[in-house]
């Protein structure tokens, strides 16, 4: 496979492969909202006694995905506003909250695959899986034209695919195996590092027993394992079907919930970043305290926490109490208050730059210590075509700031601001600090708002049309 762009980022952070057990919490504060989802039906009352599995609320608008309740606890509903949170957490049995009403209708229309569809969305499972090209929730119950299966996350800080393969190697197969059961005659390509290890070398023999799976390799440079990316290099287009997509912990989340039989209420994420004081990996459930995390590895008083990825995350603000039922990993980095004197003249030793200019690129390759300093001020773009030269999505950033910077909203679509996957590379190496990725994604929304708008003046036009021809042969009727 042949990519373009990307860039390797190191900083100094990365989580260890060990996985760390938190202590049981007493209350939980599950968000209402993620990135994809927003569960706005709820199906719990103020006061009401649950178990572990049985379902809090549900998104209306992504095939009922529900929330799941982690563990056993009383439901308060009004404590803390975009929360449902648990009192009197209790580690009891799981209980698998599934309609058995629903079971003859759904094995009528699609068979023993419709039924293990649905057990993977009531279950907890479905909310694993992406649609390669748009990153949102594929249609459970649809047929997709392949499976891609990444066990690689690339992006500084999220959770490692080897750190959660370990000691459940069988457990993924077993997942894999099931994903196949769901399927027809499409492929699943497992997408696994370009590098020689005896852990790699061990999953590969373990897999290559299954005809349907196909093995495919990618170096270790970020973004080449973003789902949009593996799907074009590997010849699947859009308009033949959805691709389904999911990481490591989705395949486990698939085995949990087919072959056991048992709710997905377990989530490994990583700590991660310059502002603690032990990176790894660490096994919590979704609405665990985020306040318990800090306390126990987070040593920089003052700090910014973002949920997920270095590049891609978002900064988690005071009103967010718990991790939400996404989180894939805590980001921490120092916060500084004060402006560095003289920074600009600084000649760079500890700092890395993508145009070689710093004194760093003189230094065999080292990891940077990053913080929320911006190191300097923003400046106007200066064509240096970085951004393009690191963007896997083979776009210009730079020419499409400039549409922006003058409202050309057309032009900039005709650039293909559509292709942009969001990985935050063109900001990263940006020497004038523009927020490249903010900007192109404010516009994606933009436009994809004037489309919905004319889609609109259209329906509306052509039902005056209709309304205009209906009278007119009302009257032609009554002459």
């Amino acid at each position: 496979m042949k990519f373009r762009g990307g860039h390797n980022i190191l900083l100094q952070g990365r989580p260890e492969g060990m996985i760390k057990l938190m202590p049981e919490p007493e209350v939980l504060y599950l968000p209402l909202r993620s990135r994809r989802f927003s569960f706005g039906e709820l199906c719990v009352e103020e006061g009401q006694q649950v178990n572990g599995g049985d379902v809090l609320a549900r998104d209306l608008d992504n095939y009922s995905v529900p929330l799941l309740a982690p563990r056993a606890g009383r439901v308060r509903l009004t404590e803390r506003e975009g929360h449902i949170v648990l009192e009197d957490v209790a580690r009891l049995a799981e209980h698998a909250e599934i309609d058995d009403e629903d079971l003859p209708h759904i094995a009528q229309e699609m068979g023993a695959s419709g039924i293990k569809r649905y057990r993977l969305l009531t279950l907890g499972a479905w909310q694993f899986f992406y649609d390669a090209y748009s990153g949102s929730l594929p249609d459970p119950l649809g047929r997709p034209q392949a499976i891609i299966v990444s066990t690689l996350s690339l992006e500084p800080f999220l959770a490692r695919g080897d750190a959660q393969l370990h000691n459940r190697l069988l457990n993924f197969t077993r997942g894999l195996e099931q994903l196949q059961s769901l399927l027809e005659y499409q492929p699943i390509y497992l997408v696994m590092p370009d590098i020689k290890s005896e852990f790699a070398n061990l999953i590969r023999n373990h897999i290559r027993g299954y005809a349907s799976v196909k093995m495919v390799s990618i170096p270790l440079t970020y973004p080449y394992d973003d789902f949009s990316i593996l799907a074009r290099r590997l010849g699947l287009k859009r308009s033949e079907g959805p691709v389904w997509s999911v990481r490591t912990e989705g395949v486990l989340a698939v085995d949990r919930a087919l072959t056991l039989s048992k709710p997905c209420l377990v989530r490994i994420i990583s700590i991660g970043g310059t502002g603690v004081n032990y990176s790894t990996h660490i096994s919590v459930m979704p609405g665990y305290p985020i306040q318990r995390i800090r306390d126990k590895y987070i040593f920089e008083p003052v700090s910014r926490i973002i949920n997920g990825g270095i590049l891609t995350g978002e900064r988690l603000g005071p009103e967010a109490l718990g991790l939400d039922t996404e989180c894939r990993g805590l980001t921490v980095l120092p916060e500084l208050q004060d402006r560095e004197f003289l920074g600009f003249i600084r000649p760079g030793w500890d700092r890395s730059c993508y145009a070689a200019c710093y004194l760093s690129s003189l230094r065999d390759k080292f990891r940077e210590r990053l913080s929320t300093g911006l190191h300097g001020e923003g400046r106007p773009c200066v064509s240096c075509n970085f951004c393009e030269d690191v963007c896997p999505a083979g776009i210009t950033p730079h020419l499409i700031h400039k549409y922006l910077y003058r409202d050309l909203i057309e032009e900039a679509e005709q650039a293909r601001v559509d292709l942009c996957i969001e990985c935050g590379l063109c900001s990263y190496v940006c020497p004038s600090k523009i927020d490249l990725r903010s900007q192109i994604i404010d516009s994606k929304v933009l436009i994809a708002k004037e489309k919905e708008e004319i889609r609109k003046e259209q329906l509306r036009q052509e039902e005056l049309r209709k309304q205009e021809e209906a009278r007119k042969q009302a009257e032609e009727n009554s002459k």
